[in-house]
């Protein structure tokens, strides 16, 4: 993308960012925390230029909008992205170097962007960069939370929570919106009647929060587009409540506004207690409410009917947290613009569309029916009467047996279903793998899919590879380009060239020597961090992911401890050196995942502790995961970890950006891992285990865990160091889980788990064919770009593409 922007005028836009805004005496007397914020104020200022052009071309062409409603943006560092994608990467160090600062410094003091937990929200984000490098007019919700997921540290093995207080340095990338403020409205109660046949409801005696707009720029890559990212600051009407303060009762009177302003204070707050479900209820509810109010908006102002919304509007609902938008457009149309109920469900029918992220049944959302009703009444009555015509349909039109309606019921049990309401109220439902989507029709959703096959479909996921290969990993970047130029960049297909050079030795030697060099540099990274000096030389194996049993964090670790045990009954054994990397955080109330954590980090300390093991295996937890630290990690990793339960991960996105680094993929059947095998073979994969169908069938003839660990000498004495290996007592309580229950089957596919991993050894040993096997993995991975399936999204889903 060209730029009409001399060195001397970014040095000027700079250096008034310093002395105006930021208040210093002179750009000299500026340090380098202030110099990043005034490059931020000045890219920030470039990219809303742009979309304002954008914008108005979008506008003219009469361009259909896209919104995408996610609980989660995780958006890592905007700065060195943002650059990048604007092109001005050069033009800024060579300004900033005219001002004695080096850029890379700079990017160091911008802190991860609070805004997501995992997979999921980094997906979105990638999504919105696609979105904008492809021209698709688009606009994220999300909400401003002041906290992240959290801040973790590990202190004497157990994982400990701290705030993620990130806005201080990253508040500098948001534009605040104040004038386009909403008010969202909770608890009360509803007052119906009718007037000539015209059904009047009055919500009264509620308590409203202020949703105030905070806008973040996402430029898209060598292309017009810019996405905005908008997000939601609650904020209480009144500072405080005078009555109360003059009364003397001084908590009273900021109680309100502290209540209120709780809402975007902590993303996903503990939910295993009454507080914590209400307040989830009401975050979801609040970026609903305030998203679609501001969709309204922009789109009353532009066509100022709301007859065709459906035709210029694509809502996508990420994940069942966002589906509160369906009732709340229903409360619109209805309760303020007078719309029929038919009318209104027809203009709602045919926006939404709805992607399901996971085939748990634990994450498919439910709510208590009068928790909900007492905090969101109108969305109640609302939601009813959806289930009731819905139900009636289900009976009358599809001729239905109750049980299935019953099944299908938006509300069961005094419990409202979510993901039910999702696919009711959506036009369209996809999964995000081609087995997921299948398992999605075959069984979650099976009565939904055989009523109505055309709205299923599946749009697999992608990532933002030039992130994770062009901006992380330029050693082997510069290696592509100059074997097949600079195409791929924005035609990640074209990585597919790389096969020619799959027999070549010189260019496989250099493939060995840029993965040594990310090798190196972890290396660094975890001497500084951790003041643990690595052998990088050693297989560097990597499991970097949600800390969760289906996951299976646990199974690596049996394997770990199985390796270690050998090597200290044979410690002069021939063994190919192995360096095991974990990065992981556990949901604050999920005891059992952070139990796994201290296993890791017990058995972590146990082994460098031996000398006479460590130097051949080694195993380290990398505290804090986050976007910036796996822009370090993957580009050095030559094993992938993939090894959850087949059937239970829906995609995993983990998996593509190891790939496209060079890492075989050791893992199961599962998620998008099948689609990786057809596009690198079996050859180029280490695979292991139960197949989904086999997993389903194992689980319905009764699956006994004791039947694994009886039989299996090594798998036996692995799970006993549970119980004598170490100075306490803690894993006990895992030792029982899998040999009792091992609901994820861990002790099933141990043994072919081994035997993937001798594998991979052997294969080790022969740099030449490792090296092979990780050229074909790059070049294989274009597929899972996010361009490739924001362009399936638009072209199937949202219909803005021809």
């Amino acid at each position: 993308m060209k730029h009409a922007y001399s060195t001397k005028e970014i040095q000027e836009r700079i250096a008034a960012k310093l002395t105006g805004e930021l208040g210093w005496d002179s750009p000299e007397a500026a340090d380098d925390a202030a110099y990043y914020k005034a490059v931020a104020l000045v890219v920030r200022e470039i990219t809303a230029d742009r979309r304002r052009k954008f914008k108005s071309h979008s506008l003219a062409a009469e361009k259909k909008q896209v919104y995408y409603l996610s609980m989660e943006f995780l958006l890592g560092r905007s700065l060195k992205n943002s650059l990048f994608n604007l092109g001005l990467t050069e033009l800024f160090a060579e300004a900033l170097f005219g001002m004695q600062v080096r850029l890379e410094r700079l990017y160091e003091y911008e802190p991860d962007a609070g805004l997501g937990n995992g997979g999921l929200g980094r997906l979105a984000a990638c999504y919105m960069d696609a979105m904008a490098t492809n021209d698709i007019m688009a606009l994220g919700y999300c909400l401003r939370y002041d906290f992240g997921i959290f801040k973790q540290t590990i202190v004497e093995g157990w994982q400990n929570e701290e705030p993620d207080n990130w806005l201080p340095m990253g508040e500098v990338w948001m534009t605040p919106r104040p004038s386009h403020a909403v008010s969202v409205h909770f608890g009360g109660h509803i007052e119906e009647s009718w007037d000539d046949n015209y059904h009047l409801v009055n919500h009264v005696g509620y308590t409203t929060v202020q949703a105030v707009p905070y806008d973040i720029r996402i430029p898209g890559y060598s292309s017009e587009g810019v996405s905005t990212l908008r997000l939601w600051r609650a904020k209480s009407p009144a500072a405080m409540d005078m009555e109360s303060f003059n009364r003397g009762d001084y908590s009273s009177a900021f109680e309100q506004a502290a209540f209120g302003e709780a809402i975007t204070k902590v993303l996903y707050p503990n939910d295993n207690h009454v507080e914590g479900k209400l307040l989830r209820l009401r975050q979801q509810y609040f970026l609903c409410a305030a998203s679609i109010s501001d969709i309204c908006r922009r789109h009353l102002s532009v066509y100022g009917s709301f007859d065709n919304f459906a035709d210029k509007n694509a809502i996508h609902i990420n994940d069942t947290h966002p589906t509160l938008a369906i009732p709340e457009l229903m409360r619109f149309l209805l309760d303020d613009c007078g719309y029929g109920w038919d009318a209104a469900w027809s203009v709602v029918s045919r926006t939404f569309a709805y992607t399901n992220h996971t085939v748990m049944q634990e994450a498919m959302e439910v709510w208590d029916e009068p928790l909900f009703k007492n905090l969101l009444p109108r969305i109640h009555t609302i939601i009813v009467e959806i289930n009731r015509r819905f139900c009636a349909e289900l009976s009358e039109t599809y001729h239905l047996p109750q049980e299935t309606v019953e099944r299908m019921s938006i509300i069961g049990n005094r419990q409202i279903r979510m993901a039910h309401l999702a696919v009711a109220g959506s036009h369209s439902v996809n999964g995000v793998s081609k087995l997921h989507s299948q398992i999605l029709q075959d069984a979650v959703f099976a009565d939904f899919y055989k009523a109505s096959p055309a709205k299923f479909t599946n749009v697999t996921n992608g990532i933002a590879s030039r992130r994770w290969l062009i901006q992380s990993n330029p050693s082997l970047t510069n290696l592509i380009k100059e074997s097949i130029g600079p195409d791929f960049a924005k035609d990640m297909s074209k990585l597919a060239k790389l096969r020619d050079f799959a027999e070549d030795k010189s260019f496989l030697k250099e493939l060995a020597r840029s993965k040594e060099q990310n090798k190196l540099a972890l290396c660094e990274y975890v001497r500084q961090k951790q003041g643990i000096v690595l052998n990088p030389h050693s297989i560097f194996d990597t499991q970097a992911k949600r800390l969760h049993e289906y996951k299976r964090q646990q199974l690596n670790v049996l394997h770990i401890i199985s390796q270690y045990l050998y090597l200290k009954e044979n410690p002069g054994a021939d063994f190919v050196p192995r360096t095991y990397f974990f990065a992981a955080k556990a949901a604050p109330g999920y005891f059992v995942a952070k139990q796994i954590i201290n296993l890791i980090c017990t058995l972590a300390e146990q082994i460098e502790k031996d000398a006479a093991i460590r130097d051949k295996l080694r195993v380290v937890f990398l505290e804090n995961y986050s976007v910036t630290l796996s822009e370090i990690l993957m580009p050095a990793t030559e094993i992938s970890q993939q090894i959850s339960l087949a059937g239970t991960e829906a995609s995993g996105t983990g998996n593509m950006k190891l790939m496209l680094n060079g890492a075989i993929t050791l893992g199961t059947l599962d998620g998008a891992n099948v689609e990786i095998l057809e596009a690198v073979g079996e050859e180029n994969m280490l695979l292991f285990g139960l197949k989904a169908a086999e997993a389903a069938t194992l689980r319905e003839a009764g699956y006994n865990p004791l039947d694994y660990y009886t039989s299996d000498p090594v798998l036996k004495s692995a799970v006993d160091y549970l119980l004598t290996g170490f100075d306490s007592d803690h894993f006990a309580g895992l030792h029982s889980l899998l040999t009792t229950s091992d609901y994820y089957m861990t002790m099933a596919d141990f043994s072919a788990y081994r035997e993937a991993q001798h594998k991979a050894a052997q294969l080790y040993s022969d740099p030449y064919h490792w090296q092979k096997m990780s050229l074909m993995n790059i070049a294989g991975s274009g597929i899972f770009s996010s361009d490739r399936a924001i362009l399936e999204y638009a072209r199937k889903i949202w219909k803005t593409q021809a």
